[in-house]
């Protein structure tokens, strides 16, 4: 049982363990002796998101990796796939991001990323979380890393995403909402939207250290709604606070999630002999309504676990460059290492110019198989492993047999039960959900 990394890093309340400034301290130095390998000087790229935290995480950190002889490149607030970009940019050996997404500005997260950019595996973080209960090997006064921060950054980042584009592909004419959920890519995004031509109405981009998703962003899309059908946009990008996800609102303020816009990247990727791998990768969560319209295509769904890390880790195993979650996070790995919304936002741009369609047609690929998920919140034990749970949920999946799925899954980021059924019949649906959901309650007393 892993003490301090969860699905997608370290994560928690600033200033309740693990999520303290002694314990990221602790983290730059097993994460820092973990990477020295070979006589080279070793560096580690560390970026942040807006939190009033990320000052106190980030120079943490930055004691950590210096005391074990590791010097430390800080870019300032950038998207999480802006550091994974940098780290193999600048031969860099290790890459941070200080991040806990889409959460409130009261929590934060620590995100590690190896020298390749990919995240790290299940065994690089294994061995980290080990060093975390050791003394660790300090360097000799002489080898101490140093410190420096580059201002150029988001300039290279902005450049790097522009060139998923072909050249010839602009966005005159358009006119984009985007909600930077005041969080990573408050400056990063709107610059690359307007450099490309757009005329952009830019919102959530004025962060104060404690409005980060407040409102605003991916996860409380309202406000781009809004925006949108006020100002007569074509279409509305959100992303969230380390801006790795993309949610689309299309002209008329309908919200468009991450199923959507990888059944409109992955068939127009095939059409042009892009798409590898034979179809595209996504988690348990995705729409049953999503696999259907791939394989009227011709296509296959790839299912794995929830977490983008493991659509990525399927994706490079079975070769594919499309791959995603529900919830907006877009892999597109011809271009990236990890998710990024402002980049899968210009594949859907792209789309829009190219079809010369409205939004809200281009961007309604499939009809959605009706689907429900409910969160059940428990104090402690393990309800999953409750008898009656487990009847609940042998009933469930016999009665949705051949007509749809089940999913039921504890939460890898907080005290959650997560119930999620889809098929045909919506009642069913809804009636198989609260029976479990109402079990879990009982075994959780």
């Amino acid at each position: 049982m892993r003490k301090f990394f969860g699905t997608d890093g370290i994560r928690g309340l600033t200033n309740v363990a693990p999520m303290t400034a002694e314990v990221a301290m602790r983290v730059g130095m097993a994460a820092g002796a973990h990477f020295l390998r070979g006589t080279h000087k070793h560096r580690v790229v560390i970026g942040k998101d807006t939190r009033l935290s990320g000052y106190m995480i980030e120079n943490a950190l930055v004691a950590g990796f210096t005391s074990v002889g590791m010097d430390v490149v800080q870019v300032g607030p950038m998207p999480t796939p802006a550091v994974a970009m940098l780290v193999p940019s600048m031969r860099a050996d290790l890459g941070v991001m200080i991040s806990a997404s889409h959460n409130p500005f009261a929590d934060n997260g620590i995100k590690l990323f190896g020298p390749d950019g990919f995240k790290l595996s299940d065994a690089d973080e294994a061995q980290i979380e080990a060093r975390l209960a050791q003394e660790p090997a300090l360097a000799e006064p002489a080898q101490i890393g140093r410190a420096k921060r580059i201002e150029d950054a988001r300039g290279r980042y902005i450049h790097a995403v522009k060139q998923s584009l072909p050249q010839a592909v602009r966005l005159d004419g358009l006119k984009i909402v985007v909600d930077c959920a005041n969080g990573a890519a408050y400056n990063s995004a709107p610059t690359v939207f307007w450099e490309l031509g757009a005329d952009v109405v830019a919102v959530g981009v004025t962060p104060n250290g404690l409005n980060i998703n407040d409102q605003c962003g991916s996860t409380a899309p309202a406000l781009l709604q809004e925006t949108v059908v006020a100002s007569g946009a074509d279409i509305g990008i959100a992303l969230d606070g380390d801006a790795d996800r993309l949610i689309v609102v299309d002209e008329a303020g309908a919200i468009v999630d991450g199923d959507q816009i990888m059944a409109l990247i992955g068939a127009s990727w095939a059409r042009e002999g892009r798409l590898k791998g034979g179809g595209v990768v996504a988690t348990v969560m995705s729409n049953l309504g999503l696999e259907r319209f791939l394989e009227g295509q011709g296509l296959r769904l790839e299912r794995t676990k929830v977490g983008d890390r493991y659509v990525l880790e399927r994706m490079r195993e079975g070769g594919f460059n499309v791959g995603g979650e529900q919830s907006g996070h877009m892999i597109l790995s011809d271009h990236a290492t990890t998710g990024d919304g402002t980049l899968a936002a210009l594949q859907v741009l792209a789309e829009l110019v190219r079809s010369d369609r409205p939004a809200s047609d281009l961007l309604h690929q499939f009809d959605p198989v009706p689907q429900l998920l409910k969160n059940v919140r428990f104090a402690g034990g393990k309800p999953l492993d409750d008898a009656q749970v487990q009847a609940a949920i042998a009933e469930g999946e016999a009665a949705l047999a051949g007509r749809g799925r089940l999913v039921i899954r504890a939460s890898g980021t907080e005290p959650v039960i997560r119930v999620m059924a889809e098929g045909d019949d919506a009642a069913q649906v809804e009636t198989i959900v609260d029976r479990i959901c109402d079990a879990v309650r009982v075994a959780a007393e």
